[in-house]
């Protein structure tokens, strides 16, 4: 399928882009085409399911867009993204809970249900201060769902942790 490179994001121009968010949920239907971030193109790209150029007509390869995500420093949210649609999991942005990603369990339809966890993704090295790591863990046991918590390794080997709310 036809896509553009805008930014930071992508458009399927094809009559049967709605498939790809009907069936299996990746991005979203726009007046322009089917609109995805760069993370889900990139995995889009790499299955072999859409093709890229920039408004130039200049093709884009999966390798440019990796290089493109990783000058944003998004890279590992690539890897957990990749990591968890292969697990069969639908992904959608987590920006409104203050994540990264949430997550439908497979079966479970966004629109028709709820998703179960949110996703805060962190690289090994990073640290984070107590108090931000107790507002993510509250954020998400206020909207039912459990925390979690995806290290990324240098070696880009992903450690889940699954953190939710108790009372002591």
């Amino acid at each position: 399928m036809k896509s553009i490179l805008y930014d930071d994001r992508v458009i399927v121009k094809d009559v049967n882009a709605h498939n790809l968010y009907n069936k299996r949920f990746y991005g979203n239907l726009t007046d322009f085409g089917l609109e995805l971030s760069l993370i889900e193109a990139l995995y889009l790209l790499k299955k072999g399911k859409i093709y890229i150029i920039t408004e130039h007509k200049e093709q884009i390869t999966a390798e440019k867009l990796s290089e493109i995500i990783r000058k944003k420093q998004i890279y590992s949210h690539y890897l957990v993204y990749e990591d968890l649609r292969t697990r069969g999991y639908i992904i959608k942005t987590g920006f409104k809970y203050g994540s990264d990603f949430r997550i439908y369990e497979r079966g479970h339809k966004p629109g028709e249900g709820h998703s179960n966890h949110l996703v805060k993704i962190l690289s090994e090295e990073q640290s984070i201060k107590a108090r931000d790591f107790s507002s993510y863990v509250r954020v998400a046991h206020g909207v039912r769902k459990s925390l979690l918590l995806a290290v990324v390794d240098d070696e880009y080997n992903i450690t889940y942790y699954d953190i939710e709310w108790t009372r002591p």
